[in-house]
């Protein structure tokens, strides 16, 4: 223990600190995961399976009954139970019988470009982490082709797919080792495969602050291509293989947050229905609003296809909350979002082990809080798959 007498050396202090919460957080990763287990994503059951493919239950039997889907897993009283790979491969039935092509492939068609999403605000705790990942696995487990690209050096994402940023990425690399400016590495060899079906992760780590460092000096160098349009650049090589490319910007304006602006076809900006965060969002979009302004002076292309606002840990009884919410309907209309992301224990919860609504069991908590929570998630989700849709003129 320390001796809260002798004189403290700040130093050694906060790297004891660093030392103390590395080795709990890494006991309580041990009890949540074996040593060297990965994550698993949980079976889904029939009225899961039917909701996220678009048809009945009964329906869903019949394909059963009538032998034109593969049998699957199931429980000892019979209860028939899916694996998201499952979903894949009956979709991919149900597409080739249907006459209207498109009907359960909803992604991209030939001539769509790909949809580039950025989850944003430079104030911490506004959800754009827990709004990015429920996103991309919402839209994975209805077919899209998902790449999760994580950009904020915390890399909190990252470690919702199961990997220890500091261990698991010394020889891959992560989007650092891809977007710095000496000797980049291909975009692909730091794309990582999850134990989510249909999402790729590109990784963060620290280092990616070092790509705040570094951009003065290259700047003052004029390395090719600029910071702004390098995440565009390193994507190019990979945006053929995914429908669908979400990013989790760091809770700052920094180089890396205007790079993915520069980048991106859609943004949603999270916002927690309070006047705190409501006025630092009025400083974020001024701030934002000229910093873009020079970027495209130097030439970037900042044509969006949407921008939203993503109403976020939003309590519907809570009076001062209705008021900014109405406040902000008032004001920017139908850039609010119409469904809000409603504050449940659900969510919290499942992330003390790591994990999203969409990949516990809902027995793990109760019914009602459980069935609040998807249905929040699944009306806002559902609402971001609209506005790619109508991005691809469909």
């Amino acid at each position: 223990m320390q001796d809260m007498t002798a004189p403290l050396n700040i130093n050694t202090r906060i790297r004891e600190n660093a030392e103390d919460l590395a080795a709990a957080l890494q006991s309580h990763m041990l009890k949540v995961f074996a040593p060297d287990a990965r994550k698993e994503l949980r079976l889904f059951s029939a009225s899961e399976a039917a909701e996220l493919l678009g048809i009945s239950t009964s329906f869903l039997r019949k394909l059963h009954f009538d032998e034109k889907i593969a049998d699957v897993a199931a429980t000892a009283g019979g209860r028939r139970l899916y694996s998201a790979a499952n979903l894949l491969d009956i979709r991919e039935t149900l597409e080739k019988s249907t006459k209207v092509k498109g009907t359960y492939h909803h992604g991209r068609r030939a001539g769509d470009k790909v949809q580039v999403l950025s989850f944003l605000n430079f104030k911490g705790g506004s959800g754009k982490t827990t709004s990015a990942i429920h996103a991309a696995q919402r839209l994975a487990l209805k077919g899209y082709r998902v790449l999760a690209v994580d950009i904020d050096p915390q890399a909190s994402l990252t470690t919702l797919f199961g990997y220890s940023p500091e261990i698991d990425f010394i020889e891959s690399g992560t989007v650092y080792d891809a977007i710095r400016y000496d000797d980049p590495l291909p975009f692909s060899s730091i794309i990582e495969k999850t134990f989510f079906t249909g999402i790729d992760l590109a990784p963060a780590g620290l280092l990616l602050q070092e790509f705040e460092h570094e951009t003065p000096q290259a700047l003052r160098t004029n390395v090719q291509p600029p910071f702004f349009a390098r995440l565009a650049t390193a994507l190019r090589e990979v945006e053929d293989d995914y429908d669908v490319i979400i990013f989790d910007c760091p809770p700052q304006l920094g180089y890396l947050t205007m790079s993915a602006l520069c980048a991106s076809t859609g943004v949603l900006i999270t916002i927690v229905p309070n006047m705190l965060d409501v006025a630092s969002m009025s400083q974020f979009l001024q701030m934002s609003a000229d910093l873009l302004d020079v970027v495209a002076n130097a030439g970037a292309d900042m044509q969006f296809d949407f921008l939203r606002f993503l109403i976020n840990r939003y309590e519907p009884h809570d009076g001062p909350q209705q008021q900014v919410v109405a406040f902000l309907r008032q004001l920017f209309g139908d850039e609010v979002m119409i469904s809000p992301m409603l504050k449940s224990t659900a969510i919290s919860d499942a992330g003390l082990t790591q994990q999203t609504v969409y990949e516990v069991e809902r027995a793990q908590f109760h019914r009602n809080t459980y069935d609040r929570a998807v249905d929040s998630l699944n009306l806002v989700n559902d609402e971001i798959e609209t506005l790619l849709q109508k991005a691809w003129g469909r």
